[in-house]
């Protein structure tokens, strides 16, 4: 029988780490976008207006982004595995509290407190990828957890839509703490310990490695384009939703939780992304999945109901393959303070995403679905030129 090829750690690269990988990205994004599929419910319930209810997404984003660097320094200095579960055990905290507001202004904080958690699974788990694999190991553990990212998002969104038709939002909330408590469990079982992390825990080391990645070439394109990346998918599947909550197709919670099926598609296409990067590069792969992603919003403004959700697998997918690009990039071209630069790119990355939230919600006030497309598209071909020229020197 064939061995399992073996990591730079000596651990074998066997099914349960790749499931523990697919898990942990899961629950990172699981709680991020779930309130997605339930806007149109909550904007009754509160009164609020489409951009005022779509910064309850922006909120969680927002943590992200500002807490990115921060988690990524502490992780640095004091470890990988246990910062990963606490955060998840973290994170079910304010989840639970969820189910008790009575106010749009305590669901912003409560969603804002959900996205301190974050930063410390994504920032840290890609630093712990980073140093315990290597070569074509790693890039297929990136794209396991991209695609257990792509199955958070979708499981979010969809448990979230049913369970409020079956059960309330409030006590869909509920449940959805305890899935986090569930997964918390199982990633402190499987996941390895770490063997090939140093602790650097001097702050003025961390300060010298923030200096010289700012100065990084390939951190800063990185940076640049995960910018753009949850812009286009978060701007886009927030009010894609109000959208279809209107006539004339008038959507219920779950079957706008069905919508987000198209997510799944990116479980398939992320891990052939690993292949394109391989044969094509960095480069040329971003320009691919952009301009698939461009059309994708094109095909959007056409109204049969069955075209725009093939339209929203397509822009999907194209964002899936960019951002497993990015993080390769990343990890291919960072070889000090793993964390910290992953920290860095997260918080420009939910940067983006909180921008799309405040920017295409007044799109989306002022013009529709269509001046929404307009913003959407403005921003990815950016990423396009982004990808075309600044990681066109990657090493």
């Amino acid at each position: 029988m064939r061995n399992s090829p073996v990591t730079s750690s000596g651990s074998k690269l066997n099914m349960t780490l790749i499931i523990t990988v697919l898990i942990t990205g899961a629950l990172a994004f699981v709680h991020v976008y779930a309130i997605q599929s339930i806007l149109p419910i909550l904007m009754q319930e509160f009164h609020a207006s489409a951009a005022a209810m779509g910064l309850t997404v922006g909120a969680t984003i927002l943590a992200i982004a500002l807490m990115s660097p921060f988690l990524g320094m502490i992780s640095d200095a004091f470890g990988r595995k246990f910062f990963i579960v606490g955060s998840i055990v973290f994170m079910s905290i304010p989840t639970f509290l969820l189910s008790f507001v009575y106010s749009i202004n305590w669901l912003w904080w409560l969603r804002f407190t959900q996205g301190i958690a974050v930063p410390g699974i994504t920032v840290v788990l890609l630093a712990y990828l980073g140093e315990e694999f290597s070569g074509n190991i790693r890039i297929k553990l990136m794209s396991f957890y991209v695609s257990g990212t792509v199955l958070g998002g979708f499981l979010g969104r969809f448990l979230m839509g049913y369970l409020t038709e079956f059960m309330g939002w409030r006590y869909a909330f509920m449940a959805m703490g305890i899935i986090s408590i569930l997964g918390a469990v199982w990633v402190w079982k499987n996941l390895p310990t770490s063997q090939k992390f140093e602790a650097r825990p001097q702050v003025s080391t961390a300060l010298i490695t923030l200096w010289h990645h700012l100065h990084n070439y390939y951190v800063l394109a990185a940076c640049a384009l995960g910018f753009c990346v949850l812009f286009s998918l978060v701007g886009c599947f927030t009010y894609i939703n109000l959208y279809l909550d209107q006539p004339p197709y008038n959507l219920t919670s779950s079957q706008l939780a069905n919508i987000f099926a198209v997510y799944l598609i990116g479980m398939i296409i992320t891990p052939l992304s690993a292949r394109l990067i391989v044969k094509f590069g960095t480069n040329l792969t971003v320009l691919i999945a952009m301009s698939l992603s461009i059309f994708g919003v094109l095909i959007t403004l056409l109204h049969p109901l069955w075209l725009i959700v093939m339209a929203l697998a397509i822009m999907s997918s194209g964002i899936f393959i960019t951002q497993s690009s990015t993080i390769t990039y990343i990890a291919s071209n960072v070889t000090e303070g793993r964390s910290l630069a992953s920290g860095l790119y997260y918080m420009c990355y939910y940067a983006g995403g909180f921008a799309g939230t405040l920017l295409c919600g007044h799109a989306f006030e002022s013009g529709g679905w269509f001046m929404t497309a307009v913003v959407l598209i403005s921003v990815q071909l950016l990423a396009m030129l982004i990808g075309g020229v600044l990681m066109r020197k990657k090493a």
